[in-house]
């Protein structure tokens, strides 16, 4: 058993909960359950993850203590809406960790990569990080897969730095205590499910997803500063100028020209304006 519980929010909206000290994946026993027919409205949280793995098939390091998180759920829009669910984790997970932190415990991020106003404890990282000044301080994995009678799952994985964060990562990591804030897993992540209530509510099958994506755009990383996006090996730099209706990040080179990424790695700043 683990001490995770559910915020009153996401009670009073039917979700459920399943708890675990130790697993391999959150996110595997969330597609397991898709398989098996659940209906989705489910989380699948555990205080220690040992085969958690991030985007592209990265491992996603996580030791006792921090938070692995999973939501399974069977939404009805279109597969480019639901492409945008990473956006309302990323505002979600923004609004949750506000929520448990105490103010003024951030300063504007060190790299550039500070929230559009200047002022953003914390800043939401182009597609699917969230950092605390300026460092890796949570991450979302989009999973998508079948249920029994052909609808879509997906699977909405998020892991927290609450306790620890690794070292030797591309982009530098912190985490909660680091930063000298002694919050525990549950405490994130009974926030967390109360802010997803509230957002997934304004996404709406996907007819508010101009409203999530504006509020992103209002905790963006960089935005208006130097970024370098890494592609297969190719490096494109330029101005983070905003993302789109879809949620690709327009850059701007030195020409003026504008042109969309629909995925990479991110860096902002002084790495970002970096010639190699």
């Amino acid at each position: 058993m683990s001490d995770f519980a559910l915020g009153p929010k996401a009670k009073a909206a039917g979700y459920r909960l399943v708890g675990f000290e130790e697993i391999g994946s959150t996110n595997n026993e969330a597609l397991a359950a898709a398989a098996a027919g659940d209906p989705g409205g489910v989380w699948f949280a555990s205080l220690h993850q040992t085969a958690g793995r991030g985007r592209r098939g990265r491992q996603w390091h996580s030791v006792p203590g921090n938070l692995a998180a999973s939501l399974l759920i069977v939404p009805d829009a279109s597969a480019e809406l639901i492409a945008t669910l990473g956006f309302v984790a990323g505002v979600a997970l923004n609004r949750g960790l506000s929520a448990v932190l105490p103010s003024g415990t951030f300063r504007i991020g060190i790299d550039g990569a500070d929230g559009a106003d200047g002022r953003s404890r914390i800043a939401l990282k182009w597609p699917n990080d969230v950092l605390a000044d300026g460092q890796k301080l949570s991450g979302i994995l989009l999973e998508a897969s079948k249920t029994p009678d052909g609808r879509s799952a997906i699977v909405v994985g998020c892991g927290v730095n609450v306790v620890s964060a690794p070292e030797g990562t591309p982009y530098p990591a912190t985490s909660l205590r680091a930063l000298g804030v002694e919050k525990s897993a549950a405490e994130v992540f009974e926030a967390l499910s109360d802010a997803w209530v509230e957002v997934f509510g304004l996404w709406d099958d996907g007819r508010g997803v101009a409203a999530v994506l504006e509020l992103w755009r209002g905790s963006a990383a960089g935005l208006g500063a130097p970024v370098a996006v890494q592609q297969d090996g190719v490096i494109r730099r330029g101005i983070f100028e905003t993302i789109d209706s879809s949620g690709r990040l327009i850059i701007r080179d030195d020409d003026g020209s504008r042109f969309p990424i629909t995925a990479g790695d991110v860096h902002f700043g002084a790495t970002a304006s970096a010639r190699s």
